[in-house]
């Protein structure tokens, strides 16, 4: 059996790499997690590592620059023994849920299996999806062996509960020719087919949603050859991407064989809603029910800061390997307002009734992921500077599409900035990121009419939103903490200096 060693997805402005250095020989032995050899990018060196046992045979040379996703080296498996002999000395694992990390993390939904029960699965290959109330994520298989399936797809499962079985060391091949001939699989099978669909059928894998989003072609056109009908990232990769002469022929075949579906179809569907969209919309709810939120607005001339990101933006880029964005401004602003303000950024315990004051500032940004809104946490940003927020603000970003946040880059926050402008909101009432005290709105930048010195001047103007609890902010804290935004908005020199 032979292995292919491919270059991972290091980041995703990286699209090739420099094979610097064999650390092992062409024909030598390597073990599983052992380093073969380093790889270098224009931002960082970093080692590649077997992923099994055997023999290494090397591909790319030292010095050669090969993209993201080339096989640079093969290893070369020894034959296992026969499956008689696997049999007698195979052992069953069993797989059960953990807290993932958290602690706080007490239950989690079965959110789909991505391979069959009676499947061969490899090591860390992802069997199967785990919904949380913060984030999914996939579940990669301990061992090597024949998969088991205890706990249902949709199943809501405790901590230390049994999720499924791996029967170790057992043969993929011998397995699946005995068992495929047999009628009873087929009937059930046919049974499945005809019932209600399954939460699986059409809905796609996290790595399969990101390939068909990429190609701009929608999970419902495409055929799942997982469990129950589960799109897999084999299927998103064989699809072709959409083209508009493949759209026009779909219109024109509608036009022709059945013009009533032109004027409006009755059809409906029905989605379970996960277990993050659950706990999102419980919070919600029970934020607006449970404080006493208000929202306040004031407007913000943003001409300084775009004519001082005009100015530096290219020297920035070049020092720091990052752009300068708006986001960094309004960060640093709010954490410099937080500490003027500690009010805005404390927190009622509801358990003691006491309220807890924070001396350092977790400032929590929304972003827009592939299965709803997320805020990751960026902490202790009063220490940080303007680069340092923009990496760190592109990092959460970039995890969040990836669909690779941990429960711990959620967790916590003391102030959460949103920005709709993205989307082109002028204003809104942002709902508190229960249990912080407040939140700020960001919105989009219209040329505007303005009165300044008696003069009417078109000025680049955003409207800005602060929601917080009235319960433990005043109206008198609440307005002074977003003029003092403002301040530091308008007079971006004024973050330098701390004043």
């Amino acid at each position: 059996m032979t292995l292919e060693i491919k270059i991972p997805n290091i980041a995703e402005a990286i699209v090739e790499v420099v094979v610097a250095k064999w650390l092992k020989r062409d024909g030598e032995t390597v073990k599983r997690d052992e380093p073969i050899c380093e790889i270098e990018t224009d931002k960082a060196s970093q080692e590649l590592y077997a992923e099994a046992d055997g023999t290494l045979q090397t591909i790319a040379k030292e010095g050669e620059t090969v993209p993201v996703g080339a096989t640079i080296a093969k290893i070369n498996i020894q034959k296992e023994p026969t499956p008689q002999i696997m049999e007698t000395k195979s052992e069953i694992r069993e797989i059960k849920l953990t807290n993932m990390g958290a602690e706080s993390v007490t239950e989690a939904v079965v959110g789909a299996w991505l391979k069959q029960d009676g499947d061969f699965i490899k090591l860390d290959e992802p069997i199967c999806e785990l919904e949380t109330d913060k984030a999914a994520q996939e579940l990669p298989a301990e061992v090597a062996g024949i998969l088991r399936i205890v706990a249902e797809a949709g199943k809501t499962l405790q901590v230390g509960e049994l999720l499924c079985r791996i029967e170790v060391g057992t043969s993929a091949p011998a397995g699946k020719v005995e068992t495929l001939p047999t009628p009873t699989p087929e009937v059930k099978t046919e049974t499945k087919t005809d019932s209600t669909p399954s939460y699986a059928q059409g809905h796609p894998s996290p790595a399969a949603s990101k390939i068909l989003a990429e190609k701009g072609v929608e999970a419902k056109d495409v055929t799942g050859s997982g469990k129950d009908g589960r799109i897999t990232k084999e299927d998103a990769q064989n699809v072709q991407k959409a083209t508009p002469h493949t759209e026009t022929k779909t219109e024109a075949k509608v036009e022709i064989s059945a013009p009533a579906i032109i004027i409006g179809g009755r059809e409906q569907r029905r989605v379970r809603m996960t277990q993050m969209r659950k706990t999102i919309s419980r919070r919600l709810v029970a934020v607006k029910n449970e404080t006493a939120m208000l929202t306040t607005f004031n407007e913000v001339n943003m001409k300084p800061i775009m004519e001082m990101r005009k100015k530096y933006k290219e020297e920035f880029q070049t020092a720091h390997g990052v752009g300068l964005g708006f986001m960094s401004f309004f960060t640093r602003a709010s954490a410099l307002a937080l500490q003027k303000f500690p009010e805005v950024n404390a927190m009622i315990d509801g358990g003691t009734s006491e309220i807890v004051y924070n001396d350092f500032v977790d400032i929590s940004v929304a972003v827009s992921a592939p299965k709803g809104l997320v805020v990751p946490v960026l902490r202790n940003v009063e220490a940080m500077g303007f680069a340092d927020i923009e990496k760190g603000i592109i990092n959460l970003a970039t995890k969040a599409k990836n669909n690779a946040l941990s429960i711990e880059d959620m967790q916590g926050g003391t102030f959460t900035i949103t920005n709709g402008g993205i989307f082109g909101s002028m204003m809104s009432t942002p709902i508190i990121n229960a249990p912080q005290s407040a939140i700020l709105g960001m919105h989009n930048i219209v040329e505007r009419p303005m009165a300044v010195n008696g003069q009417v001047v078109i000025l680049p103007m955003m409207y800005v939103a602060l929601s917080y609890d009235h319960r433990i902010i005043d109206g008198r804290e609440a307005v002074g903490f977003l003029v003092t935004i403002k301040k530091y908005l308008e007079e971006p020199e004024r973050m330098l200096f701390g004043i």
